[in-house]
């Protein structure tokens, strides 16, 4: 290394660590805030995976269903126990009956749009009624955040 470079690495961190005294950040405030963000980008990104995986899976359904599809479908949309947030009110919708509609009505035109016949599905919103797991855990609100893909009973 040269000297050169070697004052500069030693400016750099002088100034990394006054700029951060400077603005009333502990390093450690700092490097707990910098693990929480590279943590909720690990869970974005596992959620866009697991978004691509649905899509594919329902694209994949769609498909086999829209050249012989003789029954009924309903799509059945969930949520957790969580109350909608600002930014979702400001889009107009205003409960988890109205979030879990959305989401049951946007799986069905996606389903439509990879040629499931109109006439024979509908969609419907239950909000935070009948979860499959715990409210208490993230873990457990992201299962009851779903859509299900049923068959209609007979005559409906």
């Amino acid at each position: 290394m040269t000297i050169a470079f070697k004052r500069y690495l030693i400016v750099g961190s002088l100034f990394s660590a006054v700029a951060l005294a400077g603005c009333g950040v502990s390093q450690s405030d700092y490097d707990a805030l910098k693990t929480q963000n590279q943590q909720l980008q690990q869970q974005l990104d596992a959620q866009s995976k697991e978004l691509a995986d649905a899509k594919a899976q329902i694209t994949r359904l769609a498909q086999k269903l829209a050249s012989t599809q003789q029954n009924k479908l309903v799509v059945n949309g969930y949520t957790d126990n969580t109350p909608v947030g600002p930014g979702l009110q400001r889009q107009g919708i205003t409960s988890n009956d109205i979030l879990s509609q959305k989401r049951a009505e946007d799986v069905m035109q996606y389903m439509i749009s990879q040629g499931v016949k109109s006439d024979l599905i509908s969609a419907h919103g239950y909000g935070d009624a009948d979860p499959v797991a715990s409210n208490d855990t993230p873990k457990g609100r992201a299962q009851n955040r779903r859509v299900e893909i049923t068959l209609a009973p007979e005559g409906s």
